[in-house]
């Protein structure tokens, strides 16, 4: 078996060498990284598994059939996809009620249903876990204009930071509670922020311990990039309502756009009087025939994702290994699918993001360069060559450029090309002469 396995490698490697332009020096350093974190993928598969089983489960009880996959028209009265979708999503994160639709545009988009939905005037929000990410500035009013935001609204914010080793700070949680706070809210990934993401069980500690200074403050999680990640959710450890973006890990990189909200029923009845209008709330809103990719995705996630975290851990390793900063560390658990780069420099940034363009299957062609991006208040360069415009789960990478010049890879819909876009991305930085093997 030795043998054959050697052989295969072989095959492979002369194939990237030969036609793709790849450095065996690359290889080797990737062949390397790849060999010390192999029991971590091993530990994986049983996570993958759990999740799998998970959502054959719930659309065996949800009874999926095709009839589902059929659409209305106008009103979207009686969509039965449309309704399938929702309970699948409420049984496989174990809450009482969900919104999942296409014309979520995003997960921005979600969180400002889930914050408009709920939130009145007079009310406050608290962020737990520092500020915000960048897109939700304007949103709570930290930043921009103001218009449509929640500070216009009377809405007032509060943020808790993170303590050093990355953890909630429960006892400044505590202290911040007032005869004002509505809404207590934590932000699972890192952003486009040097940290660890929120893992599941310390989340169950800050909502147990924001319950028990006052039961009636709603806890949120954002939860984009954290789905399948591991056996739990944020509404499996006490979170009352919790959004997601379709074209991350939920989508399985088939669903076309979308978002989803999921939680207490009488939480995801305000949200959808947001989302619609008062008195309407779900009985509207049509599906656009996407019923179908939107339930294929979510049941190919949990293998989607495994191999997103397997090449996230292995870019880790691969640039500790060449001396670079990165966040997580390899060996650390994960509890989203990105993995931070600490390059130094702007042209490492591009480098970097060029060779992941040019890894990819759509628009490899393309040369990724900072720009001007909606809501977010430095140029941002991102590599995204995907079926879905923008999606996340696809192999990516991307970052505000800005000191320390950190880049963001996430993503790759199978493990091998999440592993090609590490070694292309490498190979990008060789050629540049920012690294030297």
């Amino acid at each position: 078996m030795k043998g054959r396995n050697e052989r295969m490698k072989s095959n492979t490697n002369e194939f990237l060498v030969n036609n793709m332009g790849i450095s065996p020096k690359v290889l080797e350093v990737v062949e390397k990284a790849e060999s010390a974190v192999r029991d971590r993928f091993d530990a994986l598969d049983d996570v993958k598994q759990a999740n799998q089983y998970k959502v054959l489960d719930a659309f065996r009880k949800c009874r999926i059939s095709d009839v589902h996959f059929g659409w209305n028209t106008g009103y979207g009265y009686d969509d039965a996809g449309r309704e399938a979708i929702e309970k699948v999503y409420a049984n496989v994160f174990h809450t009482e009620d969900a919104i999942v639709r296409p014309l979520i545009v995003n997960g921005t988009h979600a969180l400002t249903l889930t914050l408009t939905g709920i939130l009145r005037p007079g009310d406050e929000i608290v962020y737990c876990t520092g500020k915000p990410y960048d897109t939700l500035e304007e949103v709570i009013g930290i930043r921009g204009e103001g218009k449509g935001s929640l500070k216009e609204f009377g809405i007032t914010y509060n943020q808790v930071d993170l303590l050093p080793d990355g953890s909630i700070d429960l006892e400044g949680v505590r202290n911040v509670i007032n005869e004002r706070t509505r809404m207590m809210c934590v932000q699972r990934s890192t952003g486009y922020s040097w940290r660890r993401a929120v893992s599941i069980d310390d989340i169950e500690k800050w909502t147990k311990t924001v319950k028990s200074v006052n039961p009636d403050i709603i806890t949120m999680a954002d939860n984009c990039y954290g789905e399948f990640l591991g056996v739990k959710e944020p509404t499996d450890v006490g979170v009352d309502v919790m959004a997601g973006s379709l074209i991350k890990n939920p989508g399985g990189g088939i669903a076309l756009s979308g978002g989803y909200i999921v939680g207490r029923h009488d939480l995801i009845r305000d949200i959808s009087y947001r989302m619609t209008s008062p008195g309407i709330g779900k009985e509207c809103g049509l599906t656009f025939g996407q019923s179908r990719s939107m339930l294929q995705g979510f049941f190919m996630a949990p293998s989607v994702v495994n191999g997103a975290i397997r090449g996230a851990i292995l870019c880790a390793r691969v640039f500790e290994d060449l001396g670079f900063d990165v966040c997580p560390k390899s060996d650390v658990e994960r509890s989203d699918i990105i993995e931070a780069i600490k390059l130094g420099s702007a042209d490492a940034m591009v480098a970097f993001c060029k060779g992941i363009q040019a890894a990819a299957p759509v628009d490899s062609f393309v040369t990724p360069l900072p720009w001007d991006m909606p809501g977010y208040s430095d140029q941002v360069v991102m590599a995204a060559g995907a079926f879905v415009q923008g999606s996340s789960i696809e192999l990516s990478a991307d970052g505000p450029v800005r000191d320390p010049y950190i880049v963001y890879f996430q993503g790759g819909l199978t493990y091998e090309h999440s592993k090609f876009g590490v070694i292309n991305g490498l190979q990008e930085l060789v050629n540049e002469g920012i690294v030297t093997l």
